[in-house]
């Protein structure tokens, strides 16, 4: 069988590191980008087979894809698989975001994907096949407070992959979403925001009975069975039942979480 071609963003840690490699042992060949080339290295370096890339590139930058994908474009006429994976988190409530804080969360874990699907894209089409997974997080359909910038981009990620879905499931494309909810990851190093909400975020990692590897075991099963919802982490697919099917439940389970928090922070 003919390697793929998988490009994943944020592939220098976490998520993205954990996917690579799985790709990478399916025999396929990994172009892992991340911020600094020196990240990717790091990653590449631990996959097995040949032909792996390392790029250095800010998603949130037009410029820079672009770069990229002229780049790809040129060394592999294109790919076959693409994961946006990158993102960074943030926590906070409506009243306590800037518009600076909306500006980067939407530019990084939004437009990313935009930028992603409309330059790799247009190539899939042309060869009739592919498959373009997003990473969003359970957050982006929860409903949860304390996570305002954070949710509704991971929410539009969400809402964009739906449609994208449909738009080119009958050209030969396969499209999915990533949804989990807190693991340990390092995701948390490079949140903006509050810190209340990060130290909550901190504990709920802790707590998780999800690991990286499993998460990523999941999420790559998901995506071979060509599974639109990834809900990769234990608790969340029983959560999202839950609010699609008894909405008022749903919503009283959230604001109890809230009281207890509130009490937590106060005790």
């Amino acid at each position: 069988m003919t390697p793929r071609r998988v490009l994943i963003t944020g592939a220098g840690s976490g998520l993205g590191q954990a996917l690579a490699l799985r790709y990478a042992r399916a025999g396929d060949r990994v172009a892992c980008v991340d911020l600094s080339v020196e990240r990717a290295e790091v990653t590449t370096r631990l996959l097995p087979g040949n032909g792996h890339l390392a790029l250095a590139a800010d998603v949130g930058s037009d410029a820079a894809m672009q770069v990229l994908a002229d780049d790809i474009h040129s060394q592999w006429g294109g790919v076959d698989v693409l994961i946006n994976n990158a993102g960074i988190a943030s926590g906070g409530a409506m009243v306590e975001t800037t518009m600076s804080e909306w500006r980067q969360l939407l530019e990084v874990d939004l437009l990313s994907v935009v930028r992603g699907c409309r330059l790799f894209l247009p190539s899939m089409l042309r060869q009739g096949n592919g498959q373009i997974l997003s990473t969003a997080s359970f957050a982006g359909l929860a409903g949860a407070p304390g996570v305002m910038t954070y949710g509704v981009a991971k929410a539009a990620v969400v809402a964009l992959s739906e449609q994208l879905r449909a738009e080119v499931f009958m050209r030969g494309i396969r499209v999915g979403v990533i949804c989990p909810s807190f693991f340990r990851t390092n995701l948390i190093d490079t949140a903006i925001g509050s810190e209340s909400v990060k130290k909550l975020a901190l504990r709920l990692m802790d707590t998780s009975p999800d690991t990286l590897d499993s998460v990523a075991d999941r999420v790559f099963a998901a995506a071979e069975r060509g599974e639109f919802m990834i809900l990769p982490t234990r608790r969340e697919p029983m959560r999202w039942r839950l609010k699609r099917w008894f909405p008022s439940i749903y919503f009283k389970q959230i604001l109890k979480l809230v009281a207890r928090e509130t009490n937590r922070s106060a005790s």
